[in-house]
């Protein structure tokens, strides 16, 4: 998969694709049928498939003060799409232009101009261009002006329930993976860089790898049994808080601090990525380390007996 980052003065093998419109933040099921729309329509045309994103997420620039809500980084958004059969992944600058265009500007100007896109695949509450004018319908219509094809997925959900990247956020910050796993697909993934933390759980016994949230929703605070993939691609089994332990003195950004089963490797400065897999309990205040690590080895074996149940 090509990954490309803006729309000005691209190659001819970078153009002519048909396309999936959105954020894509989490690549969820809903997500993934657009993106089969979007597939078939580049089946019948004889064209690349194309997914466009933007970066940062228009959230950030227009709701700067709101709490950390994305569910994947951009690299983990790129190896979702690319299992699924993206030829390329459009990362649009969202800047001051961009946030600027109206919905025809955007459309006559970035996607036809710039991209020169075949067919233009969206959900049915995209909003698109300055003020957020632009909808499906309005898709629809510049389609037949500027000669492009356009199809619409509508809802897709159990129930009364539509998957949305929004469900997703409510799940883990209530503290529910198995419903965030549900819509998107996959579970819910924290990835970062291993930081060399305050090694107290090495001296206890149960050796933990630290990962910033950075600006990842914050799930809620507590333990869960999780699968953790290594550089090399191994996937371990573990252990994890998410929170900020407030039994040992001395303050600390929310972070996750994943102890990974029959494990003992140096993971400093080495990119890791945590699968949620269960909720287990809130995180506490402990009166003092002997209680925290007995709890912890409940908790350790809780989510053996989920992870590695033949064990």
């Amino acid at each position: 998969m090509r990954i490309v980052h803006g729309w000005k003065g691209l190659d001819a093998a970078e153009t002519g694709a048909a396309v999936a419109l959105g954020n894509f933040d989490g690549v969820h099921r809903g997500h993934q049928r657009v993106i089969a729309q979007a597939a078939k329509a580049a089946m019948a045309a004889k064209a690349p498939l194309g997914v466009i994103s933007f970066e940062p997420h228009p959230r950030q620039i227009f709701q700067p003060d709101a709490p950390a809500f994305r569910i994947m980084k951009t690299d983990q958004q790129a190896r979702a799409l690319a299992a699924l059969g993206v030829d390329i992944f459009y990362v649009l600058p969202f800047d001051r232009e961009m946030a600027g265009l109206t919905d025809r500007e955007f459309v006559r100007d970035v996607l036809v101009a710039g991209l020169g896109v075949r067919h233009v695949a969206v959900g049915f509450d995209i909003s698109f261009g300055k003020g957020r004018t632009g909808s499906p319908e309005l898709m629809a219509r510049y389609g037949e002006e500027y000669g492009f094809t356009v199809s619409v997925a509508e809802a897709l959900g159990d129930g009364h329930a539509k998957y949305s990247s929004t469900g997703v956020r409510e799940a883990l910050r209530e503290g529910r993976p198995q419903d965030a796993t549900a819509i998107l697909g996959r579970p819910f993934a924290i990835e970062g860089v291993v930081e060399r933390g305050r090694q107290l759980g090495r001296t206890l016994g149960f050796p933990t790898a630290n990962v910033a949230l950075t600006d990842y929703v914050t799930p809620r605070f507590g333990v869960y049994a999780t699968r953790t993939r290594l550089p090399d691609g191994r996937e371990i089994a573990g252990v994890a808080n998410i929170g900020v332990n407030p039994t040992v003195p001395g303050e600390i950004a929310p972070r996750l601090e994943v102890w990974l089963f029959d494990f003992d490797e140096d993971l400093y400065d080495q990119v890791i990525e945590t699968d949620l897999i269960a909720f287990l309990r809130p995180e506490e205040k402990f009166s003092g380390l002997e209680p925290m690590v007995e709890q912890i080895r409940h908790d350790a074996a809780q989510a053996r007996a989920l992870l590695l149940p033949e064990l």
